[in-house]
């Protein structure tokens, strides 16, 4: 009981931080809910929250979106997250999450350098920030610090990013929740109490993020996700690594 109510809280205050941060909430939500059941579980548990936080975010938010941005993603996501999905319990996530560890650390450094070096991260690899996003979050539920490595640099109105965060975060969830349904639905079933719970707390938590988003500086918010795209990628290292 007391592992329930610690979840339900944590996925609460994690689905709160990332309305502003437009990313983070499986990160923090799937080491709590790795305590109440196995990893592959966990995955589809939390992607179900993880659909309905984006759902509310988007409710919330949608006269924000950038539908041009939309555009540039959504194809490549979708289509990097089915094949995530697909390939979840065939392919070892551990080498993925390592390179893809220490590409968000690297790139915020880049990104800082700019002022320096005058180089700029072509937009064209919006493509594969779309596809490579969708593919992790697909595969191992990890999706959000890559696309908001491309997606800041585009969109540098705080609430653009995170309606549009939101919207494209929704796709990937809508294309691999079926997935798991098929191959998954008996463990998804046996926790259904579980993740009503969860998704009610992410709920929540996304009318008080909502206010948080408005009260924030533009500034703030654009450190803070870049503070969380490298911590995501330590986070993704020591996975790996472990």
């Amino acid at each position: 009981m007391e592992d329930l109510v610690l979840v339900a809280i944590g996925a609460f205050l994690a689905a709160a931080l990332t309305v502003p941060a437009g990313f983070g909430l499986s990160t923090m939500l799937t080491p709590l809910v790795l305590l109440l059941m196995g990893p592959h579980e966990a995955v589809a548990v939390v992607a179900i929250v993880h659909g309905a936080h984006n759902a509310g975010k988007f409710a919330a938010l949608k006269e924000h979106v950038d539908f041009t941005a939309f555009r540039k993603y959504g194809v490549w996501l979708i289509i990097g997250a089915i094949l995530g999905a697909l390939l979840q319990n065939q392919v070892p996530q551990e080498p993925l999450l390592a390179i893809i560890g220490i590409f968000l650390i690297t790139l915020p450094l880049l990104t800082m350098s700019e002022r320096w070096t005058g180089y700029r991260i072509p937009e064209a690899n919006d493509r594969i920030g779309g596809f490579g996003s969708g593919f992790m979050g697909g595969l191992s539920g990890h999706q959000g610090a890559l696309r908001a490595m491309f997606l800041t640099r585009r969109l540098p109105d705080k609430m653009a990013y995170a309606a549009t965060a939101s919207i494209l975060a929704l796709c990937v969830d809508l294309s691999r929740i079926p997935v798991y349904m098929v191959f998954r639905h008996e463990e998804i079933l046996e926790h259904l109490s579980l993740t009503c719970v969860l998704v009610l707390s992410a709920l929540l938590g996304v009318s008080v993020g909502k206010r948080w988003l408005h009260s924030l500086k533009s500034d703030w918010i654009h450190k803070g996700v870049m503070l969380g795209i490298v911590a995501s990628g330590v986070f993704y290292l020591y996975e790996a690594l472990g």
